[in-house]
């Protein structure tokens, strides 16, 4: 219990700063008014009106997640786990392990993110419910499940990234983790696309299925599409992915494997490397 203390004095003053913050406030008013507004205008391309039911919705929302909640969770974390130079020397004085305080502020920040994600898909999904019923509740549930890993995920790449640049200043941080959001993101898909058309038909379908465990942004896409689709949510190609992974049990091992080390992996290089770093 007393070495849990500090970590919990850590992890509550983070969570209590981040949730105050007017970028973490900005990205709980910003993510529930487009939740809402997918909510309540998904037919209209359609010429009807109303709000569309929950497994509608999340299928609308996924694009919104793995743009946003990225891009939300690198930024926010680096300029929380970057501190300039007199901050961060105040706060690696204090006689607590270093690994101790990373860990720690990951966990406030992660709180913080997922309380204000929780009013983004609460505000929707109250809407939802009251318009059009609770039928599909559990699909939109598994989507806000897949938001909140994609947050620890891009939370302990945005640790590693900031334990890199102590000492350096904040702005050198906010760039790589801007170049690790449009990579992951946007260049990665691209990028296996332009390989996979080079290959033939076999090889080809074998790098995309590896691609989507090798990038975050992409299993939590394609577990979330999974999940509220089925078997149907991108034809062939999910069909090769789940002959690979031998059926819907082995697909959802492979990405939460893949979760669990994009989140492992990046934490640990960051708490060896924020251990070596002289601040």
């Amino acid at each position: 219990m007393r070495r849990l203390a500090p970590f919990a004095v850590v992890a509550r003053q983070e969570f209590v700063l981040a949730s105050q913050s007017r970028w973490t406030q900005i990205f709980a008013l910003v993510f529930g008014g487009l939740s809402f507004a997918v909510a309540s205008s998904g037919y209209i391309l359609s010429g009807g009106h109303g709000v569309q039911d929950f497994a509608r919705t999340a299928v609308s929302l996924v694009q919104l997640v793995t743009l946003l909640v990225p891009l939300t969770s690198l930024l926010v974390g680096v300029m929380a786990l970057a501190p300039e130079r007199g901050a961060a020397e105040l706060m690696f004085s204090q006689p607590v392990s270093r690994r101790t305080i990373l860990f720690g502020k990951l966990l406030g920040l992660f709180l913080a993110l997922a309380a204000a994600q929780g009013i983004g898909f609460g505000a929707a999904g109250l809407a939802i419910s009251w318009e059009a019923g609770d039928e599909g509740a559990a699909r939109f549930l598994m989507l806000a499940a897949g938001s909140l890993a994609l947050t620890a995920v891009f939370l302990a790449v945005a640790a590693w990234i900031s334990a890199g640049a102590q000492g350096h200043g904040r702005a050198r941080a906010l760039a790589i983790a801007l170049a690790a959001w449009f990579g992951a993101v946007v260049l990665f898909d691209v990028a296996a696309l332009a390989a996979a058309s080079f290959l033939r038909s076999g090889s080809a379908s074998r790098l995309l299925v590896a691609s989507v465990l090798v990038n975050p942004v992409d299993a939590v896409r394609t577990g979330a599409l999974l999940g509220i689709e089925g078997v149907t949510a991108f034809g062939a190609a999910s069909l090769a992915f789940l002959r690979l992974t031998r059926g819907t049990a082995g697909a959802a091992a492979a990405i939460t494997a893949s979760v669990i080390l994009w989140v492992a992996v990046p934490a640990w290089l960051a708490a060896r490397r924020l251990e070596r770093a002289d601040v």
